[in-house]
């Protein structure tokens, strides 16, 4: 079963999904000195109940579990209107890049591999909760037709809601904040994960491609531009 383990005072939630009990046991023990309060499970049907029962802020998700795989189960994570904008960090010792790419495909927001620093491990997580979190202004971001709530973190298209991850949101609020601007790569990286934070610049093109998808259908994905050995632009302009 699915087990809370309730820090001291209030703090945010991250549900570990993981069967190694000593990695499992370490994290714990990082998770809560660092003030976090940790739910766990040991594969995916017990996270899946741990999901319902207490819903997480963040999810750290092994890749190999015994009744399914880390991807698989983000897949489903992002397929469920309750979860899919809930950040997830993969855990894996799989260093190759396409496993990096794999993982990031199935919609995991950062990926850690093992054996891995707990200090980095909660830098990580920390970083990754500051980028997550709800603006709380009210404010809205409006073009064309597309519109950015940055309190519930909600997308409207023609007024139809857009289904995306919070690393596509931040990427699209970016974008229509920089508007016309050619970015790299690498700029994109700065900007929208932060500069403190190690992610390989493949990664920028694997959001991308995800934020297009979940544009597509409104045709709102026009704006978002590749500039051939330059980088990405956002321009409503030049796309209609």
């Amino acid at each position: 079963m699915a087990k809370a383990k309730q820090a001291k005072m209030k703090a945010q939630r991250v549900l570990i999904v993981e069967d190694d009990e000593s990695i499992c046991q370490m994290v714990v023990f990082n998770l809560e000195r660092a003030g976090f309060q940790v739910i766990t499970a040991a594969s995916c049907q017990e996270a899946r109940v741990a999901l319902a029962d207490f819903p997480p802020d963040l999810v750290l998700l092994d890749w190999m579990l015994p009744d399914s795989n880390g991807p698989e189960f983000a897949r489903a994570i992002r397929r469920d209107e309750l979860t899919r904008e809930i950040p997830i960090i993969m855990l894996t010792a799989r260093t190759m890049e396409d496993d990096k790419v794999l993982g990031l495909d199935s919609g995991v927001d950062d990926y850690v591999t093992k054996p891995f620093s707990p200090r980095e491990l909660i830098a990580r997580i920390k970083a990754l909760l500051r980028r997550t979190a709800p603006a709380g202004d009210g404010e809205e971001i409006k073009m064309n037709g597309l519109r950015l709530n940055l309190e519930t973190y909600r997308v409207y298209a023609n007024d139809e809601p857009v289904h995306m991850g919070p690393t596509e949101f931040r990427l699209l609020k970016f974008f229509m904040t920089h508007q016309e601007r050619v970015y790299s790569r690498s700029q994109l990286l700065d900007h929208v994960w932060g500069s403190g934070v190690y992610v390989e610049e493949r990664t920028v093109d694997v959001h991308i491609l995800r934020l297009r998808t979940a544009l597509k259908s409104s045709g709102c994905d026009r704006y978002i531009q590749t500039v051939r050995g330059a980088g990405y632009r956002f321009s409503a302009e030049q796309a209609s």
